[in-house]
C-alpha cells in the first residue's frame, strides 16, 4: 500500500521524536547539561543532514514554548516583579546593545557572506528568526538566508553556552526559586486552561513568539497574584525541551548546506564574535549592576529567550533577569528593527537604487 503525503509526514515526525528521544537519553547518561535539548537537537541535526528526511510539525514546537513559558512563569512572584522593577533602567540597556552589536555585526556579515545590505542587517540582528526573516523580504531581502543564519546562531549559542558554564562551574549564584515546588494535577489542569488560552490570544493578536510569551504572560500573572496552583511535573519540563530541541534540529538540511556553505562559514564566524562581545558586555554590566556577572552574560547572549532561559533554570541563574532581559529585546527588536533599518540605511539604498 502506497504512502500519501499525510502518512509518510506522520511516520518521519514518529521518526524525528524517537530520534531526539534518543539523543536526549544518551546526553542525560553522560550527565550533559540541558540534555533534553542539546541532545535532540544534535542527534535530529546530525541524522537530517544525511538523509533529509525528519519532520517537526509546527504543533510540536508550539507545545514546546508553551511547556516553557508556563514553566517560566513561575518564578515571577509579587517580589520578584518589584526587584525587576528597579533593574529596568539595566534591562534598557541591554536593548540599547544588541541595537549596537547588531550594527557590527551586519557589517561583518556582509563582507563575510557576500549578502546585500538588507540581508546581512537582519541575519545578523538578535531576534527571533521568522520575525527577522519576515522584516528582512519587507526591505527586499532574501527571507531564507536570513532564517539560516539564525538557525545557525541560535545552535551554537545553545550547545556551547551550557557547557561552558558547566566547565567553569557557573550555576547557582541566584537565590530565585519557583513559587510553588509541588504538583498538583487538579491545579496544574487549571494552569494548562488558562495559559493555552493566554498563548492563542498571543497567537491571535500576532505576538513574536506567542506561545512563549503567552503562557509566560499569563503564568506570570497567576503567581504574581498569589495563585500557587501546581509546579510543572519534570516529564512535562523535559517533553518541552525534546520538542524545542526536535525543531531546532530540523532546521539543517542537506539542500542548504549544499546552497549556503558561505552564509553557514560566515554565520559561524560572526557568532563566535557576537558571543564574545556579549560575554564582555554581560560581565561589564554585571560589575556595574551589583548583579552576578554569569546571570547578566546568559541575560545579554545571543541566544533565543527559550533557550537561554531554560539555560538559566537549569543552572539557577537568575531566571526571572534572563527572561526578562530577552524577552524585552525581543519585543524592541520586532517592534522597532525596521524602522531602525529604514532610517539608517534607506536613504542610502534609495540613492543608490536610483544611481543605477
Amino acid at each position: 500500500m502506497p504512502l500519501t503525503p499525510s502518512r509518510s509526514r506522520h511516520l518521519a515526525t514518529l521518526l524525528t521524536l524517537c530520534i531526539a528521544l534518543a539523543g536526549g537519553a544518551v546526553f542525560s547518561g553522560f550527565g550533559s547539561p540541558l540534555p533534553w535539548l542539546i541532545g535532540p537537537l544534535l542527534a535530529c541535526a546530525s541524522v537530517n543532514l544525511a538523509t533529509g528526511r525528519l519532520h517537526s510539525p509546527r504543533t510540536i514546537r508550539k507545545a514546546g514554548q508553551w511547556v516553557i513559558g508556563l514553566a517560566l512563569g513561575l518564578y515571577f512572584s509579587a517580589d520578584v516583579i518589584g526587584q525587576l522593577a528597579r533593574f529596568s533602567g539595566w534591562i534598557l540597556g541591554g536593548v540599547v546593545w544588541a541595537f549596537v552589536l547588531g550594527f557590527g555585526l551586519a557589517w561583518l556579515m556582509e563582507r563575510l557572506a557576500g549578502m546585500d545590505r538588507p540581508t546581512a542587517f537582519f541575519a545578523a540582528a538578535i531576534g527571533g528568526a521568522s520575525e527577522m526573516m519576515i522584516q528582512a523580504e519587507r526591505e527586499g531581502g532574501h527571507g531564507a538566508s536570513v532564517a539560516a543564519s539564525h538557525s545557525v546562531r541560535i545552535m551554537m549559542v545553545v550547545v556551547t553556552i551550557p557547557f561552558i558554564y558547566r566547565a567553569l562551574d557557573l550555576h547557582g549564584t541566584d537565590l530565585y526559586m519557583p513559587a510553588v515546588k509541588t504538583v498538583h494535577y487538579w491545579g496544574l489542569l487549571a494552569m494548562v486552561a488558562v495559559t493555552l488560552t493566554g498563548a492563542l490570544i498571543a497567537d491571535r493578536l500576532r505576538s513574536p513568539n506567542a506561545w512563549v510569551i503567552g503562557p509566560l504572560l499569563f503564568s506570570a500573572g497567576l503567581t504574581a497574584f498569589g495563585f500557587y496552583w501546581s509546579a510543572v511535573p519534570p516529564w512535562l519540563a523535559i517533553s518541552g525541551q525534546v520538542a524545542i530541541g526536535m525543531t531546532l534540529g530540523t532546521r539543517f538540511t542537506p539542500a542548504f548546506y549544499r546552497s549556503a556553505p558561505r552564509i553557514v562559514a560566515a554565520s559561524i564566524a560572526v557568532t563566535v564574535v557576537a558571543m564574545l562581545a556579549c560575554g564582555a558586555f554581560g560581565w561589564a554590566l554585571g560589575l556595574m549592576s551589583g548583579l552576578a556577572p554569569a546571570t547578566l552574560i546568559l541575560a545579554t547572549s545571543p541566544g533565543g529567550i527559550a533557550e537561554m532561559s531554560l539555560t538559566a533554570r537549569n543552572l539557577e541563574l537568575g531566571v526571572p533577569i534572563v527572561t526578562a532581559f530577552h524577552a524585552t529585546r525581543m519585543a524592541a527588536l520586532v517592534i522597532f528593527v525596521g524602522g531602525v533599518y529604514r532610517m539608517t540605511h534607506g536613504c542610502a539604498d534609495a540613492t543608490r537604487t536610483g544611481k543605477a
